[in-house]
């Protein structure tokens, strides 16, 4: 088996493996048990090979596994989540979210590029290897959870609890998105997350507008006021104390990514939006990846009807970078907040468990010197970028914590498929390419990490 990696054929083929993943709805926020735990049925089935079973936690059940057939390599445990986004507005849906449909080359569903896809690819591997080898070319484990999408809030109870159970050279993650189809990328760095909720009430109830109007604080007004404060006009973070720890820019980071081909009016056109827009002094890549951010991802309050609503809410969500410690951005936060409260009303802040660091891996590091090598070969002529992910991975900070083991982000959706939002796609074709590339990196790293 040495320097050969199997044939897996048309990508066609693994679509109705995958059409069954997606119609189960696992979606975590709404967290229906019997469609999380079909989800993890349905993966611990596929990982027949490796003994794949469920593990309770606290909440959603982690799926297991391990294949220990390769005396004297290194092992590696591959990371994926089965739970997936809520579908948002239906109407906006060309096609039913839990029916995979097939359209110019796209697998279009809720979970098919975030992260059930990408979990297919990397079992279809693992099978391929058996069937065609016998053996795979190095040991590996596997973990999959159901929680991703929420934060994970029950991973590092879990992971703790049984880290002896998962200890690994390596970490490779299925889950994180590659910079763009066009290219192949490897990702070096991810971003930290927050999230909070902001709670405005006024009255006991809401509240005629006629017969009330003028005469008491409207919470949505004091609302709107205190999230418009969260920023300064031209769009940099107006919180005290946000930036802290964040480190300037250097001359290599700048050029690096000034070499990056990218084209702000393409970018634009391709949103929809008349002109893009953030923190000044940046480029557009630049805020993407190396700059934290902070943005108000929905707001609640009356309706269409003549009342002054007595609870305004808003869901705020920042974007970390190394330097910033997610519990003192909260506090900075909570306290630039409470500071513009009005009179006549109460605000609250809760921050939602779950929050990560940012995530870094040294460029040099083998692992990513072999995911190279293995996307080079599938994607001969092409230059492999260095590429950094907007989005966050909680476990990605907990393995390093927790098992002493970097993460290696090794994705085959790409960062234009719609994730979490209606009309989530992943190219078919990228299915066949991310199986010869997953091969290819199992092979490298057998020798690479031993």
């Amino acid at each position: 088996m040495a320097g050969d990696v199997p044939s897996f054929g048309d990508p066609t083929r693994y679509l109705p493996e995958l059409a069954e993943f997606v119609a189960i709805p696992s979606v975590s926020r709404e967290s229906d048990p019997g469609a999380m735990r079909a989800a993890a049925r349905w993966l611990a089935g596929q990982l027949s090979f490796a003994d794949g079973r469920l593990i309770p936690t606290d909440g959603n059940p982690v799926v297991t596994g391990e294949w220990h057939g390769a005396p004297g390599a290194p092992t590696v445990l591959v990371y994926g989540h089965y739970d997936v986004q809520p579908t948002g507005e239906l109407a906006e849906w060309r096609t039913p979210p839990f029916e995979l449909t097939i359209e110019d080359g796209r697998a279009y569903g809720r979970g098919a590029t975030d992260d059930k896809g990408p979990i297919l690819v990397v079992l279809k591997t693992a099978q391929a290897y058996l069937r065609q080898f016998g053996a795979l070319p190095l040991n590996v484990r596997f973990l999959f959870e159901g929680e991703e999408e929420i934060g994970s809030p029950n991973l590092p109870a879990f992971l703790r609890r049984h880290a002896g159970q998962f200890a690994a050279d390596l970490v490779i993650s299925a889950d994180g998105a590659q910079w763009r189809a066009s290219e192949p990328s490897v990702s070096v760095a991810s971003k930290g997350l927050i999230a909070l909720d902001i709670r405005v009430t006024g009255a006991s109830r809401d509240l005629h507008s006629g017969r009330y109007g003028g005469t008491v604080q409207n919470p949505v007004h004091t609302l709107a006021r205190l999230l418009a404060g969260l920023h300064t006009s031209d769009g940099r973070v107006a919180v005290p104390g946000f930036y802290q720890g964040v480190a300037e820019l250097s001359a290599p980071q700048r050029a690096e990514l000034a070499a990056i081909s990218f084209d702000d009016a393409a970018y634009a056109a391709e949103l929809g939006v008349p002109a893009l827009f953030g923190e000044p002094g940046y480029s557009t890549l630049e805020r993407l990846w190396l700059r934290p951010t902070l943005e108000v991802n929905g707001i609640e309050g009356g309706g269409r009807y003549t009342v002054i609503p007595h609870v305004a809410t808003a869901h705020v969500t920042g974007r970390l970078v190394p330097g910033q410690r997610p519990a003192a951005v909260l506090e900075a936060i909570r306290a630039h907040l409470s500071g513009a409260a009005a009179p006549g009303v109460r605000v609250e802040v809760t921050a939602e468990p779950g929050g990560a660091a940012a995530y870094t891996i040294d460029p040099g590091h083998p692992a990513i010197t072999a995911a190279r090598t293995a996307l080079a070969a599938v994607y001969p002529g092409q230059q492999v970028i260095l590429a950094r992910i907007g989005g966050t991975l909680p476990a990605a900070a907990l393995f390093e914590e927790v098992l002493g083991a970097k993460t290696l982000f090794f994705s085959f959706s790409t960062a234009d498929e719609m994730l979490h939002a209606p009309n989530e796609y992943i190219r078919v074709r990228r299915l066949g390419e991310g199986m010869r590339a997953w091969a290819h990196l199992w092979r490298l790293l057998g020798g690479q990490l031993a």
